[in-house]
């Protein structure tokens, strides 16, 4: 046998192995979850029963818990991410920015653990994406706030006790589908 179908086979082989493992892993997570009594991910809305809800006009956005996205139309197969924005006007330290982005990551999945648990579980199945941007002062991170609350995602602000009292440094929002968060976010660069 030639040295490059040897080298062919063994390719073969590794991804059939990779394949099988991955399988197999998955089915193993499956029946875990059924044995632990997790309940499956929730599945987007048929086109039939989203009618209905438009219809529904007694339900408005007050009446939505906060990071309850059941009533966005956006469904649980689009990705999705939690974005921090972090204060530059500040000058962080690379481990105080570490420190609040830890911090307002974990006040949002505790929010949204209660809230709407199968999102948080949809997020952590997903790869937990989160992404670091720049907010040049604290009026920038209030109105992000604002907007991001209004599309019924999760924001949490935290403070950084050292700097003074309510001083906000990190705004986190989501987890959420990628598409709304980037109405509130797209347009703000990269940390």
């Amino acid at each position: 046998m030639a040295p490059s179908s040897l080298v062919v086979l063994t390719l073969i082989i590794a991804i059939s192995f990779s394949a099988i493992g991955y399988r197999v892993g998955t089915l193993s997570s499956k029946s875990k979850a059924q044995q632990r009594g997790d309940e499956p991910l929730p599945t987007p809305v048929a086109p039939e029963e989203e009618e209905a809800d438009e219809q529904d006009d007694s339900l408005s956005t007050e009446d939505i818990p906060d990071g309850d996205l059941s009533a966005v139309s956006a469904g649980f197969l689009e990705p999705c991410k939690m974005v921090l924005i972090v204060r530059t006007d500040l000058k962080l330290s690379p481990g105080d920015i570490a420190s609040q982005c830890g911090h307002a990551t974990l006040a949002c999945y505790k929010a949204l653990a209660k809230a709407n648990p199968g999102l948080v579980r949809h997020w952590e199945y997903t790869g937990q994406a989160k992404i670091a941007l720049k907010a040049k002062s604290e009026d920038q991170l209030l109105e992000l706030e604002a907007v991001a609350k209004s599309l019924n995602l999760c924001a949490r602000a935290v403070q950084d006790p050292t700097l003074g009292e309510n001083v906000r440094t990190v705004l986190a929002v989501g987890p959420g589908p990628v598409g709304l968060v980037n109405e509130v976010t797209g347009k703000l660069r990269l940390l």
